[in-house]
């Protein structure tokens, strides 16, 4: 059993408060996510974020396949920290750890995600040329629009 970790950090000109405000609302998910993935939240996005959770979205993350997807927020820590957990969906395993810290001039975000892809040796043989790749280019992504919503940090 393979099990792969994902790692990104980001920083932003912004507080603490600004960068919880927007990475804590469930619905804000669909704003850095990429169009074509077309991603619906279902249900569970209706107030702020809180431990046990359960946020159900539609999204179409390869070769424009529609999966369900479930989510719980398992852990929390008000302005540090958040862990979401899939329940239901594409992934055999996905466990994602958000981290906020102040910085100098902003904010350092990091994700951190270890996953597991489904169907064994078939999976893993994909892994590398069609589910990191596309990790890459969503992360790629949720930095570029994070930037043109928050601006670029320069120190």
């Amino acid at each position: 059993m393979k099990i792969y970790t994902f790692h990104k950090k980001q920083k932003l000109p912004i507080s603490v408060d600004e960068a919880w405000k927007f990475l804590s609302d469930p619905k804000n998910l669909k704003v850095i996510t990429p169009d074509y993935m077309s991603f619906n939240i279902l249900s569970g996005a209706d107030r702020p974020m809180y431990a046990g959770q359960i946020i159900q979205y539609i999204v179409t993350p390869v070769l424009g396949i529609k999966t369900k997807w479930v989510t719980e927020i398992t852990h929390i820590v008000d302005k540090h920290y958040f862990v979401d957990e899939q329940r239901f969906g594409p992934y055999a395993l996905w466990h994602h750890k958000h981290f906020i810290k102040e910085i100098e001039g902003g904010v350092e975000m990091e994700d951190i995600i270890d996953y597991k892809v489904p169907f064994g040796i078939i999976g893993q043989l994909v892994h590398p040329f069609l589910v990191k790749p596309k990790l890459n280019e969503i992360f790629a992504y949720r930095k570029e629009k994070l930037e043109s919503l928050f601006g670029t940090y320069t120190q």
